[in-house]
């Protein structure tokens, strides 16, 4: 049996390794880049020009972080309240759940149609994949749905479990809300870009032209593949790019 002291050596030497100074330099430059998620929705929301505006927020945690700052006319969090006891939220029940009950009119309107809706719950590209296909479903004309957490900056970040946190990443995690995004980035019935900040805000539409759907080969959805094809798996983009995308 290896003592505990050869062990502790052993892990020091691996937080110094070249694998693990890449990902603490590029988790550290994640860190800094702006704007944030709230910014791209108020504008994405602004872009509509409509003088009512619904928005939907899947995922809130600590609502004073991001959906008290969205400017829509009408807003509706859901978040079981996993991680955040006090869960100040419309919806106090899994993404599932809520729609469940919308189709079955048991809250809200179930014909209500959402102008953007945020999705930032579990990060595992399973439960994205239903909240998305669940969201398409609400979404108006024109709409959006938003995602956090599509550009992973190492394959630590994007690791499946959230509680391995003995990393230089720490804790932060994305989770593999990238491979969701990706498999509609391969649907040419909508439309998709990640905006390079924030973790990567990942946006789809049905209406607007946002790029054109991924020629990129990954169908077993490996990370190393995607970081070596990021811009293109992703359609990588900067805000300033949104911006002009929207505008034209």
């Amino acid at each position: 049996m290896v003592p505990i002291t050869e062990k502790y050596k052993c892990g020091k030497r691996m937080f110094k390794s070249p694998f693990h100074k890449d990902a603490l330099k590029k988790t550290a430059l994640e860190i800094t880049k702006t704007p944030l998620r709230t910014t791209i929705i108020n504008f994405l929301l602004q872009s509509l020009n409509k003088q009512e505006t619904t928005y939907l927020e899947i995922g809130v945690r600590i609502p004073e972080e991001n959906f008290d700052q969205i400017n829509a006319t009408n807003k509706y969090s859901v978040d079981p309240g996993v991680e955040f006891k006090k869960n100040p939220v419309d919806f106090k029940i899994t993404s599932d759940e809520f729609f469940e009950q919308l189709s079955e009119g048991k809250i809200l309107n179930k014909n209500i149609q959402f102008d953007v809706i945020f999705i930032d719950g579990l990060h595992l590209a399973e439960q994205v994949e239903r909240d998305i296909d669940n969201g398409l479903k609400y979404l108006n004309e024109g709409g959006f749905i938003i995602l956090h957490d599509c550009n992973p900056p190492t394959e630590l970040n994007a690791r499946e479990s959230y509680i391995c946190r003995i990393s230089p990443v720490m804790d932060y995690w994305n989770g593999t809300t990238w491979k969701a995004f990706f498999k509609y980035r391969k649907n040419p019935a909508v439309f998709s870009c990640c905006i390079d900040t924030d973790w990567g805000i990942g946006i789809i539409s049905k209406d607007v032209n946002l790029g054109k759907t991924s020629i990129i080969e990954n169908s077993y959805f490996e990370f190393n593949v995607m970081d070596a094809t990021r811009k293109d798996s992703l359609n990588l983009i900067s805000f300033e790019e949104l911006k002009k995308k929207i505008k034209s």
